[in-house]
C-alpha cells in the first residue's frame, strides 16, 4: 500500500509542474458563448431557462465580477391541441419574454445551444440605461422567440423545468 501511495505522489507532483508550466492550463474553458442555453439558480427567475448572448468574463467597471446579459422566458407558451380553434391556439402560443445581466455563478449551463443570429444585436449593454430601449428589446426577442417556437425548433427550450 505505500507503494501505491509514493507512486500515487510522484504522479500528482509530476502533473502539478506540467499544470504549472503551461499558462493555458490555468485559463478556465469559455462556458457560457453566445447562444448557450442555462438554468437561472437565484432571483426572480429562478428556474428559468435563458439564452447567452453576450458574455462579459472580466466584468465591467459598474458589474466588477464575470457576468452574461440573457434572454429568457419568464412565462412558457402553454400546451397546445388539435381541437383548439386558431385564435385559442395563437393566445396559447404567446411567450413572455426577459432580459437580463445574471452573475455566471447564478448560472447552470445547460449542453443546448440556440443558433440566434438576430438575438446579438438586439441586446446590448446600452439597452438596460433607457427603459424605453429595454422595452424595444424586449419585444424585439418577444418575436423571434415566438417565431422560433411556431416553426417548431428547440422544443426543449419552450417547456418549463419540472422540478
Amino acid at each position: 500500500m505505500a507503494e501505491w501511495l509514493v507512486g500515487w505522489g510522484k504522479l500528482r507532483s509530476r502533473n502539478s509542474k506540467q499544470i504549472l508550466a503551461d499558462p493555458a492550463a490555468l485559463k478556465m474553458p469559455k462556458v457560457y458563448k453566445p447562444g448557450k442555453v442555462a438554468i437561472v439558480l437565484q432571483g426572480r427567475q429562478a428556474g428559468k431557462k435563458v439564452v447567452v448572448i453576450k458574455q462579459l468574463d472580466e466584468g465591467t467597471k459598474e458589474r466588477p465580477y464575470p457576468h452574461a446579459i440573457v434572454a429568457g422566458i419568464e412565462r412558457y407558451p402553454r400546451k397546445v391541441t388539435r381541437s383548439m380553434g386558431a385564435k385559442k391556439l395563437q393566445r396559447r402560443s404567446r411567450v413572455k419574454p426577459f432580459i437580463k445581466t445574471i452573475n455566471y455563478s447564478h448560472l447552470f449551463p445547460t449542453r443546448y445551444a440556440l443558433e440566434l443570429e438576430s438575438l446579438k444585436g438586439a441586446v446590448a449593454s446600452e439597452t438596460f440605461k433607457e427603459p424605453s430601449q429595454r422595452e424595444d428589446a424586449r419585444k424585439n426577442i418577444k418575436k423571434l422567440f415566438e417565431e422560433r417556437y411556431q416553426g417548431g425548433k428547440n422544443k426543449w427550450f419552450f417547456q418549463a423545468l419540472r422540478f
